[in-house]
């Protein structure tokens, strides 16, 4: 008898803001009913931790270190965490219970790319 393969990770990007005319009491209790499906599913082992992240940062390049980052709000990234799933599919459907999501928030679910870069191979980073 085959064992199932083992779930991997997907890494989940919280982007976007609140919307605008949610109120500080209804972005609580959204914020409250996260925190309750969130440690539910790392109590599940289905979601591995996160953090939100920090509103200063720096951007780096060839060019310059510069104060940031400087995303438009739509892109701003504001915290990350890891769901434990079977597929992108599995993954994106858990990402989707999210509450956060009916007050203007977006989750960006992506798979890891475990295999070591190479310029011979086609990425996010090569040039289309």
């Amino acid at each position: 008898m085959s064992q199932p393969d083992p779930p991997s990770d997907y890494l989940i990007l919280s982007r976007g803001q609140w919307d605008k005319d949610a109120s500080p009491e209804q972005i609580q209790t959204v914020i409250d009913r996260f925190y309750a499906w969130y440690d539910r599913l790392v109590s599940e082992g289905r979601i591995g931790p996160g953090q939100r992240l920090a509103r200063e940062g720096k951007v780096v390049s060839r060019q310059a270190t510069t104060d940031g980052p400087f995303a438009e709000a739509k892109e701003v990234v504001g915290g990350y965490w890891f769901i434990r799933a079977h597929s992108l599919d599995e993954a994106a459907r858990i990402a989707a219970e999210n509450p956060c999501l009916a007050y203007g928030l977006v989750c960006e679910v992506r798979p890891l790319d475990l295999t070591r870069a190479s310029a011979y191979a086609l990425t996010n980073e090569t040039p289309t």
